[in-house]
């Protein structure tokens, strides 16, 4: 049993929120993203929230102290977009090894500190693997259904490239997240069994989907039952869903993994649904009571926030599964 399996079945773990909600708040230019290193970049930069991790490595630092100090075990490293493939939008290839490793760095260092200063409660790093821009099951083309943007191959290697930094750099745990596409999904988990094997390592592995709307699918038709059964094959730490629903729409489908499943239990869901502006309105208190529902039930094992969640989420989440029991789940080998 590894150490995080041993203080899962004491506990419920929480994870941190939204990283780019937090990163609003810093109102960064064009010049910030750039910093000196980037500043003769021919493309515009302002968005790629991942490369902040070298041209204002402090801030993500900083960023991960609050989750931390509001009572997070987990943090997720800033590396939603480290592929080849998302990062090709800015012509940054070449620096996804760079990106993954410094980004599991930071988290690392940051998780140190404050394992050192409560070692009664260590502190851990996710290094999040979000889903890519393309899809390899369904077509972009509505005149062409059979033509794919993406093989299983080059997501595969991306992946790999992407796993592998993100060890070297200090992660703990891998997380592959946000998946709207199972066989992406797969590609990812394919080279991470690779890169186990390979290490003779074992790597706590956490799967989570994302429910794309009321219809209870992802966006490539999966059922949160069907999407259970088709990455069970694999040893995993965790399944469960995030992102696109809030705390109360997840509900029914939580309960479906829940009931299905021997495997640890997560939810990180958005602070509510985005207004009309695409911004969340859920306050904290708001969402951490939905939460107390997934809590009555038993429903969960890790629990945080995504898009518009902060700190401030945190914390009242945090202050509230302090109170619960986690669910029984049985241990990968």
């Amino acid at each position: 049993m590894s150490k995080i399996e041993e203080i899962l079945s004491e506990r419920i773990l929480v994870l941190d929120g939204a990283m780019g909600t937090m990163l609003q708040r810093y109102k960064f230019t064009e010049e910030d993203f750039r910093g000196e290193r980037f500043k003769d970049w021919p493309i515009p930069l302002k968005g790629n929230n991942d490369l902040l991790s070298l041209t204002q490595p402090e801030t993500i630092a900083e960023i991960h102290r609050k989750y931390f100090e509001a009572g997070a075990d987990l943090i997720e490293t800033n590396t939603f977009s480290s592929t080849t493939i998302a990062m090709a939008d800015y012509e940054m290839e070449e620096l996804v090894y760079e990106l993954n490793y410094e980004s599991a760095r930071i988290a690392k260092k940051v998780a140190d500190e404050f394992t050192i200063r409560e070692p009664n409660k260590p502190r851990f790093v996710i290094g999040t693997m979000g889903p890519t821009n393309k899809t390899a099951s369904m077509s972009p083309d509505v005149n062409d259904p059979g033509y794919r943007a993406i093989t299983f191959e080059d997501l595969r290697v991306a992946y790999k490239q992407q796993a592998e930094a993100l060890l070297d750099g200090g992660a703990d745990i891998l997380m592959v997240e946000t998946i709207f596409d199972t066989l992406n999904a797969k590609a990812a988990l394919f080279a991470i069994e690779e890169i186990i094997e390979e290490r003779d390592k074992k790597v706590p592995i956490m799967v989570s989907g994302t429910i794309t709307d009321a219809s209870g699918r992802t966006l490539s038709g999966q059922t949160a039952e069907a999407f259970l059964i088709s990455v069970s094959h694999l040893p995993l730490l965790s399944v469960g869903f995030n992102c696109a629903l809030g705390a109360k729409q997840l509900i029914p489908y939580l309960e479906v993994i829940s009931a299905k499943s021997n495997f640890a239990i997560s939810a990180h869901p958005n602070a509510g649904l985005p207004n009309a502006f695409g911004e969340y309105d859920e306050t904290s208190e708001s969402m951490a009571n939905q939460i107390g529902e997934y809590l009555e039930k038993g429903l969960i094992n890790v629990v945080g926030g995504c898009c518009g969640t902060t700190e401030e989420h945190i914390k009242a989440i945090a202050d509230l599964v302090a109170n619960y029991r986690p669910r029984k789940f049985e241990f990968s080998t």
